[in-house]
């Protein structure tokens, strides 16, 4: 008898991580949502220690933040923390798509051109306002697999990580639509076009450019995001704090 090893057997720390990264992305736990471990092991069939584990990964992602007395919510970006993601996802990927002009194969390639043009399509149905509450986090899945592919096929596992850690940024806000703005026509295939010709410095500055352009719109979401009163509440809580002797 043998057994299959093909899929790793998750923890119960893993599959709480997962099952609260999941919910917050989606939208489910909006910024400012306070988190019990208790309620969430109960939720989950588990005990303190595994949700324990996953809360503080998800602190190490950005996701949560604790606080002495006040507990743990879910944690609003403010424009450092979405600028500062932005710089280490501009060095990363910038690198991923110059190693991806030299490595890729030709499938490859092929297989970037495509996943382009599926996601430029996917984009367009969001700014005309699909109806499907799930659809902006389908989007917004499809994108981050898309940049994990170029990374991917850039061959380099240590960097192919980092760009895995560093891409939850494109799922901050992911669930507001009333603050998206559409793409310019054809943003993801004009990127496959440059990546896919063999230049890595073209490649690289294609690269920069287009996450430049997202960091924007990021910075104007978060403007406009609902989850900017809470972080005014919770700023101005911590200004008391400070000079409360």
């Amino acid at each position: 008898m043998t057994t299959d090893t093909s899929h790793p057997v998750l923890s119960l720390a893993d599959r709480a991580y997962l099952s609260i990264r999941e919910r917050i992305l989606r939208g489910a736990l909006r910024a400012g949502s306070p988190l019990s471990r208790r309620r969430v092991a109960a939720e989950l069939g588990m005990s303190l220690l595994p949700v324990s584990e996953a809360f503080q990964r998800l602190e190490s992602d950005g996701l949560l933040e604790s606080r002495p007395r006040a507990g743990t919510r879910v944690r609003a970006p403010n424009e450092q923390d979405i600028r500062e993601r932005f710089e280490v996802r501009e060095a990363l990927e910038s690198q991923a798509a110059r190693l991806f002009a030299v490595r890729a194969t030709g499938s490859d390639r092929e297989e970037i051109r495509r996943l382009a043009e599926q996601l430029d399509l996917l984009f367009n149905r969001l700014w005309a306002g699909e109806s499907d509450a799930e659809f902006p986090y389908t989007v917004y899945d499809f994108h981050s697999q898309f940049h994990m592919r170029v990374a991917e096929c850039a061959r380099c596992s240590a960097l192919r990580q980092l760009v895995d850690k560093n891409l939850l940024i494109l799922h901050w806000g992911c669930a507001a639509p009333a603050n998206r703005s559409a793409l310019p026509p054809g943003f993801h295939r004009d990127l496959a076009d440059v990546l896919t010709s063999g230049h890595p410095l073209a490649a690289d500055r294609a690269m920069r450019d287009h996450v430049r352009y997202g960091l924007d719109e990021k910075i104007r979401k978060l403007e406009a995001s609902p989850s900017l009163e809470w972080r005014e509440r919770r700023n101005t809580r911590q200004a008391r704090d400070t000079m409360t002797p």
